[in-house]
């Protein structure tokens, strides 16, 4: 990783880079004749945009997939005004509560296979982000985690401590 990726960012580049990204997905839902409320915060040393989705319009786009190429997308666009590299967090239409609970689903289940017998328990390949909160998770449960592979392939694996 480069130093400006290790690097505390300042509050302020924050505010600019989640100004950046609501920008862009207004600009966004515009074109797509869809409403929702933007807003953004700064938690944990990132940018976060949370579009809520008062009309009901957002459900296709708060699909877990959708939303993660919707996010990299943003990021680019954000890098690409700010010159900065983007770590900013989109949330659609509660689509990252969603993704929580799934993914808690996923470690319970995994976990219940070590206590059946099993060694260890891989999970699917899913971003950096999930894994960050994946980790989180495994941790609380009492368990280790680790990611490994490559690229789209990198997974998280499960054991015992």
């Amino acid at each position: 990783m480069s130093e400006t990726m290790n690097q505390k960012q300042p509050t302020d580049s924050l505010d600019r880079e989640g100004d950046a990204a609501a920008d862009y997905i207004e600009e966004l839902l515009d074109i797509c004749d869809l409403g929702g409320d933007i807003d953004i915060d700064v938690r944990n040393e990132r940018a976060y945009v949370s579009v809520s989705d008062p009309e009901g319009e957002l459900s296709r786009l708060a699909k877990s997939d959708v939303v993660n190429a919707l996010q990299e997308l943003t990021r680019l666009a954000v890098q690409n005004e700010t010159g900065l590299f983007s770590r900013v967090i989109l949330d659609v239409a509660g689509s990252r509560d969603a993704r929580q609970a799934e993914l808690t689903r996923l470690v319970d289940q995994a976990i219940k296979r070590i206590e059946d017998g099993s060694s260890e328990a891989d999970l699917p390949p899913m971003s950096s982000y999930e894994r960050k909160l994946v980790h989180d998770i495994v941790a609380e449960r009492g368990f280790v985690s680790e990611s490994h592979g490559e690229g789209r392939g990198r997974h998280t694996v499960i054991t015992r401590r």
